[in-house]
């Protein structure tokens, strides 16, 4: 394929093509020094960001004086984002919204500290739209970030920021989280891997343990599925959950053969585009010829949840924009909220008589989920209803009806995992003819993580990723 809209950073220099475990031997083994990979790095962010305006906020010169002290593990001296939702100690967290101007923070917030324990260097605060309510990373009245597989592109969101950073070989894996697929939808729109735990795996976020139900989960966006094992392997041995089973060191395919159950289309009804079902259609196929059993399956939730969901969804825009102030910062004005953000929140005014109704039905989903993995290992499904679309088909900048109908057509199979609390994975399985990532989504039962790292590699192993370095530039 030859385009003039791909920009990537891979070169010649000491980050090279590898990914953080990679990076981390080549200090470990002393051919390098954690001041040369974080200037590599911010060499590769100062060319890319003009293109991709992924960066929050940079701090390299507190990167460069930090690189040689950074905590012993497994990412020693590996250079990442933080997503700007997320505090880390003497840098702003503004969630992507005009409607905070937050001063420094004070302390690492509880998952920071897990993080960094894992030996890595901060370059700076990647982008999300406002507080995450969006599935692309877009803005009004400002520049959205793109994708550095075709720059007119939505990277998906909300992690989307650090997914451009990831994708363009910034840096081998940052920081994410998802609280609806977060995660895994920039990781499907970027040609990542990406990694939503099971409720309560990693250190829960300040924000998360304040939610009724706790749909947020912690991750990572990476390039290779050996990244995302270390990096819970490594969490680990910061924090283990007692209540769930250690997923330990995954270094590669299990021989166990699988059931999967496979989904090709969401409970609201939306068919998926042809060219999703056909990737998700070939991985089925690629697990028939690896020995294992697949069979199409019927979700155990109606199109009601997806309702729920979106009232739970209000909730929060309609939380933020009353307790803002209280909970965000003193800083918070309700009045420069996106519309995308007020919509929400008006939308939940209006339902919010079935507020008690809509948390019960959320909490059941935990049970409802666990007893289709008394059938099956693992659930195969799209990430995304359709392809990765244009940027402007989900900007905040339009009819909030036409934008929330859009969302929910597109963001239909990712929720279920967030309000059941079941860990799910995005695996780039194929590409559109647009020349974009198409991800695939796995799902396993609570505390399944290692199955879904083990069939990861797998898939691997026995179709490569395409990567972004393979496309032509034109000139």
């Amino acid at each position: 394929m030859i385009c003039n809209k791909t920009f990537h950073a891979f070169t010649d220099d000491v980050l090279g093509e590898l990914d953080g475990i990679g990076v981390a031997q080549l200090v470990r083994r002393k051919e390098v020094t954690p001041d040369e990979i974080v200037q590599a790095a911010i060499a590769r962010a100062r060319a890319m960001e003009p293109h991709i305006n992924a960066i929050e906020t940079a701090f390299f010169k507190r990167a460069l004086a930090r690189a040689d002290t950074s905590p012993r593990g497994y990412f020693s001296g590996v250079p990442t984002f933080i997503k700007d939702n997320t505090d880390l100690k003497g840098v702003p967290s503004n969630h992507g919204s005009k409607a905070v101007n937050s001063p420094p923070a004070k302390n690492d917030s509880a998952f920071i500290k897990q993080y960094l324990s894992l030996g890595f260097v901060p370059l700076g605060k990647s982008a999300l739209p406002e507080f995450g309510f969006n599935a692309s990373t877009e803005y009004v009245g400002s520049a959205a970030t793109c994708n550095p597989w075709h720059v007119d592109y939505s990277c998906g969101a909300s992690s989307g920021g650090s997914a451009a950073l990831v994708a363009s070989g910034v840096v081998p894996l940052a920081h994410a989280n998802d609280g609806g697929g977060s995660i895994r939808i920039p990781a499907a729109c970027c040609g990542l891997i990406g990694l939503k735990p099971t409720r309560g795996r990693l250190v829960d976020s300040e924000a998360a343990k304040g939610l009724p139900i706790k749909i947020v989960s912690e991750g990572v966006l990476t390039r290779s599925v050996r990244d995302t094992a270390y990096f819970y392997y490594g969490a680990e041995q910061y924090y283990k959950n007692k209540k769930l089973p250690a997923i330990g060191l995954v270094g590669g395919a299990a021989s166990k053969k699988l059931r999967i159950g496979l989904v090709l289309d969401s409970i609201t009804g939306y068919k998926s585009c042809a060219e999703t079902r056909a990737v998700v259609a070939e991985t089925a196929r690629l697990f028939e010829a690896m020995g294992h059993h697949v069979e199409a399956m019927q979700l155990p939730v109606t199109e009601r949840f997806a309702e729920d969901f979106s009232i739970y969804w209000g909730m929060l825009s309609f939380l933020i924009s009353v307790f803002g102030k209280k909970a965000i910062d003193p800083s918070f004005d309700a009045s420069k909220l996106d519309s995308l953000s007020k919509g929400l929140s008006s939308y939940y005014k209006k339902h919010f008589n079935k507020t008690l109704l809509v948390l019960y039905r959320l909490h059941r989903t935990y049970k409802q989920t666990a007893k289709i993995f008394e059938h099956y290992d693992i659930v195969l499904s799209p990430v995304l209803a359709h392809t990765t679309p244009r940027l402007g088909y989900l900007t905040p900048d339009q009819d909030f009806d036409q934008l929330f109908d859009r969302l929910l057509k597109y963001v239909s199979f990712t929720p279920l995992n967030n309000a059941a609390g079941s860990p799910a994975i995005s695996l780039p399985m194929g590409t559109s003819t647009d020349g974009l990532p198409i991800g695939v989504h796995l799902s396993a039962a609570h505390g399944g993580e290692r199955t879904l790292l083990e069939i990861a590699f797998a898939l691997e192993e026995a179709k490569p990723w395409k990567k972004i370095q393979d496309i032509v530039v034109a000139t």
